[in-house]
């Protein structure tokens, strides 16, 4: 049985960012988890400051969540440090002018 940190990073992948179109994970905004006695506190960035959609990805964020038994509230802390950047990106979904060259 997955343990509940790797469920809810596994629900997360459901929320992706609208105009990327790419799930908030896999993007690298998600920087911390903590899970404490039916509190869930996500830490994350924006792959912007000023990113109109923040509010729509917290909400996403929080219909996933909510339905696992076990948690109560879901708190989103937005942080700017570190600044998200690509880099961040999983290899799979990083566009090309951002991965490493093969060897």
């Amino acid at each position: 049985m997955a343990t509940l940190h790797a469920q809810i990073a596994d629900l997360l992948r459901r929320v992706n960012d609208p105009e990327l179109g790419i799930n908030i994970v896999d993007l690298g905004l998600i920087y911390g988890l903590d899970y404490d006695d039916g509190d869930v506190t996500v830490t994350m960035s924006m792959t912007t400051p000023a990113c109109p959609l923040s509010h729509h990805i917290k909400k996403s964020m929080r219909e996933v969540l909510t339905p696992i038994g076990g948690i109560d509230r879901v708190h989103v802390d937005i942080v700017w440090n570190p600044a998200w950047s690509p880099a961040m990106m999983h290899p799979d979904v990083r566009p090309d002018r951002f991965r490493a060259p093969h060897a």
